[in-house]
């Protein structure tokens, strides 16, 4: 019995130790796809947009695509930029719910 808890601990370590790996960083990608005057468009065509890489230690990293303006400025599209933005603030609560619940989990095994 004792063998079959090791085993069980060891096998619940090791799929946390995944998971926290695989948790350290977040890619979020917000890609487009250009639809023709009919409506019609491929997701197979999508093309990148924006993309957003947030380390769990809290370096972040976007890269942002940009146009010159009629003023000789950098513009970005606001609309995909607000798209982005949701998108990177949900992959953020989420990780930190899901981290949350492992916590929960780890202290049940150690309380």
């Amino acid at each position: 019995m004792a063998n079959e808890l090791e085993k069980t601990l060891r096998s619940t370590a090791a799929k946390i130790a995944q998971y926290v790996e695989d948790a350290a960083t977040i890619n979020v990608d917000t890609n487009y796809i250009l639809v023709g005057p009919d409506g019609q468009g491929s997701f197979d065509q999508a093309k990148p947009g924006i993309r957003s890489v947030i380390r769990l230690d809290g370096d972040c990293e976007t890269i942002l695509p940009v146009q010159t303006g009629q003023s000789g400025q950098l513009e970005v599209n606001a609309d995909m930029f607000e798209i982005h933005q949701q998108n990177v603030e949900t992959a953020i609560e989420y990780r930190a719910r899901m981290m949350s619940a492992l916590l929960d989990v780890l202290k049940s095994y150690t309380g």
